[in-house]
C-alpha cells in the first residue's frame, strides 16, 4: 500500500494536476480575449482618430468667424429665414474668400491697410475717425472684422444658427445681409483688449461708439459723440430698430 502510494498517482494528485491544467486553460483564455479587446480598441482608437482628421479638414475649408467673444461676429440682430440673402456675383457661401472680406486668426490688418478689402470698403467717414483715433493712440488696432459681403454674412449667419442651436440666438450675435452694417461698411470689430480699453475712454472723442452691450469690439460712427458722448447702448442687437428691417 505504501508503494502503491509512493509510485502511484494518489486522488488528491490527480485532482492537483487537474485544477492546474484547469487554471492554464482559464489564463490562456483570458489572454486571448485580452488580445483581441486590445486589437478591438486599436482599430476603434484608430476610426476616431480618422473621424476627426477628416473634421478637421471640413473645417479648415470652411471660414466661420464664429460668434462670440472669442471671434469676429456682427452686432446686428434679425430673424433668419431661408433664402433671405442674395448671393452677388463671385461670392460663394460654402467657400467666401479674401474678397468677401475675410480675416484669419493671426492675418488682422490695421485700420490704415486699405489694400485689404475689408478695411478698404469701409464707409469713408467711419475709416477716418478711426484713423485719427489710432494716430493717436499708444496701441495698435487691429480689424478683426470690417467690411463684409452678402455672401460671408450669409455664411456667419448659417453657422451662427447651428452653433447656438436656434435662429432667435443667433440674433443676439449676427445679422442678416439685408440689415447688417458690415456689409454696408458702416461697422468695424477691433482689438484686442488694450485696444478696446482705449476706445472706451476715448473713442466718443473721435465719434467712435459701442452700440450693443454684449459686443465690447463691435463700434461704429456716431459724430454727434463728439460733443455729446456716445448714446445709451443696446443689450444686444435685438433691441436695435434697424435691425427689424
Amino acid at each position: 500500500m505504501q508503494n502503491r502510494i509512493r509510485h502511484g498517482n494518489s486522488p488528491a494528485t490527480a485532482l492537483g494536476v487537474m485544477n492546474s491544467t484547469t487554471s492554464t486553460t482559464r489564463r490562456a483564455r483570458r489572454i486571448v480575449w485580452s488580445a483581441i479587446a486590445l486589437i478591438v480598441a486599436v482599430i476603434a482608437a484608430f476610426a476616431v482618430q480618422q473621424s476627426l482628421a477628416a473634421a478637421d479638414a471640413v473645417l479648415s475649408h470652411s471660414f466661420t468667424a464664429g460668434p462670440g467673444p472669442d471671434a469676429s461676429t456682427d452686432d446686428s440682430a434679425a430673424e433668419t429665414s431661408a433664402g433671405a440673402a442674395t448671393i452677388p456675383p463671385g461670392g460663394s457661401v460654402l467657400a467666401p474668400s479674401d474678397a468677401d472680406g475675410v480675416i484669419r486668426d493671426g492675418d488682422q490688418p490695421t485700420v490704415f491697410d486699405t489694400d485689404r478689402v475689408a478695411v478698404g470698403n469701409l464707409d469713408p467717414a467711419l475709416l477716418d475717425a478711426l484713423q485719427r483715433a489710432a494716430s493717436d493712440a499708444d496701441v495698435p488696432f487691429l480689424v478683426n472684422s470690417g467690411w463684409r459681403s452678402a455672401a460671408l454674412q450669409q455664411h456667419m449667419l448659417d453657422q451662427a444658427v447651428i452653433s447656438y442651436g436656434s435662429a432667435e440666438e443667433a440674433a443676439r450675435w449676427v445679422a442678416t445681409p439685408e440689415t447688417s452694417l458690415h456689409v454696408s461698411g458702416e461697422a468695424v470689430d477691433l482689438g484686442g483688449l488694450p485696444t478696446l480699453d482705449w476706445l472706451a475712454q476715448h473713442g466718443a472723442g473721435y465719434g467712435l461708439c459701442q452700440i450693443y452691450a454684449n459686443e465690447s469690439w463691435h463700434y461704429e460712427l456716431r459724430p454727434d459723440a463728439v460733443t455729446e458722448g456716445c448714446p445709451e447702448m443696446y443689450d444686444d442687437p435685438t433691441e436695435d430698430p434697424r435691425m427689424q428691417r
